[in-house]
Formats: structure tokens, sequence, C-alpha cells
């Protein structure tokens, strides 16, 4: 396994936002659901190496990662991760062309690497023609696919996107689910969204987090069909199927 967690909890202000959470993803791509608040964008964050648990194990391609790690652990799985956070930062003045590679240096790629990844992944995400543009003259859904291309530059072994599509159009969003496909052939994606609609498209498997729990884990098929006739839900299926398994956990946490 590419990523697995044994009793992970995060706590933010005293209160457990991540409670006792046993996980783990193998090469693929893998969406990553649940309301807000529920838990995702910390579970994220811990995935890269950005916060600590209070408890529990993290084990991140072969690297414990977690509270108690040491440093060398968590250099050697951000050399090889990629990481979009929901609030991305990025440098105005930079060129996107300067600014991914400014990224490649972070990750300590090999220097003759760089020019070449440093133009593939920004073809990857379709700026090609903008790549020697100041990225302070960039729309916002420019800015999120240089945002993506950072996160893929070093063709890394585990991916994790946080809201990967905000701000991106129908057309960049089918694009975009089609690079999902072919990075997940030799990658562990993990994408945290809520439009469940590229998860259906893009994603094999499907976490529910509710509360800082785990509320569901299976197929995309499986959660499609969970979600049966519209039945006065409305929506389609797997959004129906969102919405009854979460109110599944609901119904099963409030009887305990």
């Amino acid at each position: 396994m590419s990523v697995r967690v044994t009793g992970l909890t995060v706590r933010h202000r005293g209160k457990a936002v991540l409670d006792a959470v046993d996980l783990d993803f193998a090469p693929g791509v893998h969406g990553l659901l649940g309301p807000n608040g529920a838990g995702k964008t910390s579970l994220i964050r811990v995935l890269a190496t950005v916060a600590a648990p209070a408890d529990g194990r993290v084990e991140l391609l072969g690297n414990e990662v977690g509270a108690a790690s040491d440093h060398r652990g968590r250099s050697a799985v951000r050399r090889r991760l990629g990481y979009l956070p929901q609030e991305f930062g990025h440098y105005p003045g930079f060129t996107v062309r300067e600014f991914i590679a400014y990224v490649a240096w972070l990750k300590e790629m090999d220097g003759a690497r760089v020019a070449s990844a440093v133009e593939r992944a920004v073809e990857r995400v379709g700026l090609a023609d903008r790549i020697d543009t100041k990225a302070k003259t960039l729309s916002g859904g420019m800015i999120r696919r240089v945002g993506i291309a950072q996160a893929i530059v070093n063709e890394p072994a585990l991916l994790l996107l946080d809201e990967p599509t905000a701000g991106l159009d129908p057309e960049q969003r089918v694009e975009f689910r089609a690079l999902l496909r072919e990075l997940g052939e030799t990658s562990t994606v993990i994408v945290s969204t809520h439009l469940v609609e590229d998860v259906a498209a893009a994603c094999t498997d499907v976490t529910l987090i509710d509360t800082g729990r785990i509320a569901y884990r299976g197929t995309t098929a499986q959660l499609i069909e969970l979600g049966g006739e519209p039945d006065g839900l409305g929506g389609n299926p797997i959004e129906r199927g969102y919405t009854t398994a979460l109110r599944a956990h609901r119904t099963e946490v409030a009887a305990r």
C-alpha cells in the first residue's frame, strides 16, 4: 500500500476532527467525499506531511511520517509527493515556468530533468501557451491549473489534491478528469472534492468522511448503485448514493 494510516486522530482547538481513522490506499484514483468540516482537509494535510497527528500511525510510500517519526522519513516522502492545497499560494511576479521550476527545486529534482519536466507539467494542464506569462496576469482558473502543474512536476508516486477543480470551466474539468485517470495508472491519487460528478468520472473508489469518522468505503459503482431510484431525493445516482450512505452512517451513530 502507498498509504496506510492506523488510529489516526487529529485535534483542532481540543476537538477531534479525525477520530481514530484507519485507511489505506493503493495506486489508482481515490475520491474523498464529505460535508464541510468532516475532516477531509485535515486528512489531506496529514498525508501531505504539513500537519502532524495527535495520535496514530501514518505510513507513506514505505516511510513513517507520524508525530513520532524523524525528519528523514518526511523528507524522503516529500521528494515523491505532489500536493495541491485548497488555498494555493503562488508568487505573482514569477512566470509560470519560473514558479514550477522553483517548486521542482524545492522537491530536490535532478537539475538536468527540471526544464523538460516543467514544460511537460505545464503542457499537461493546458497552459503551454502561457508558460512565460507572469502569474499575476492569469485568471483564477489558470492559477488553479498552475497549482495542478506544480503538484505533478516531479511525477509523484503520491498525489494529493484538495478541491482541484475549483475555478475550472466544464471543458477544463473534463480534461482534468482524463489527466487524473492517466496519473492513476502509475501513482496513488487522492482527490478531496465536493463535486461528486468528478468522482464518478475519474475515481475507482470512494471514501466518505463525516464528523471525523469513516462513513462509507466502496467502489464508485457501488456508491452509484446505492443511489437506486430517485424516490424523492432527486439528483443523479452518485449524489443519491452519497446522501444515502451519509444518512445511513448518521443513523448508525445515533443508535449507538
